[in-house]
């Protein structure tokens, strides 16, 4: 075999192997650009869902109101204020779920906890 055989041998060797590089880059880009593609069609999917608001404005069952906060001015509030609108939120919230309970169990004719009775 000549000398001349083996380079273009070694080329070719080369060449096929860029050649591999260059469709697995591809590929890989292809997939990225998929990946990328359905991640923005699920940010879009999920930046429409409607907020917690319009959830707990459709649990509480027309009961008394809480103030609502805007994002961002428990950092702006004093602690006492923010505390207070703590310990005045989990109230209603177990409120809501006494109500709920004292409902659910009439609905099925189950006999009220003493507990439900004596607070309503």
């Amino acid at each position: 075999m000549p000398w001349w055989s083996w380079i273009l041998i070694w080329i070719a060797l080369i060449a096929l192997s860029l050649l591999f590089y260059l469709l697995l880059g591809i590929r890989l880009f292809r997939k990225f650009m998929t990946t990328v593609k359905e991640l923005g069609a699920a940010g879009d999917k999920l930046g429409h869902l409607p907020g917690p608001d319009s959830a707990a404005d459709a649990a509480d069952g027309g009961g008394p109101r809480v103030r609502r906060v805007p994002p961002g001015a428990a950092v702006f509030a004093s602690p006492h204020e923010m505390r207070h609108d703590y310990h005045e939120s989990k109230s209603f919230r177990v409120e809501v779920r006494r109500q709920r309970r004292i409902r659910r169990k009439a609905e099925r004719g189950q006999p009220q906890a003493l507990r439900d009775i004596e607070l309503g």
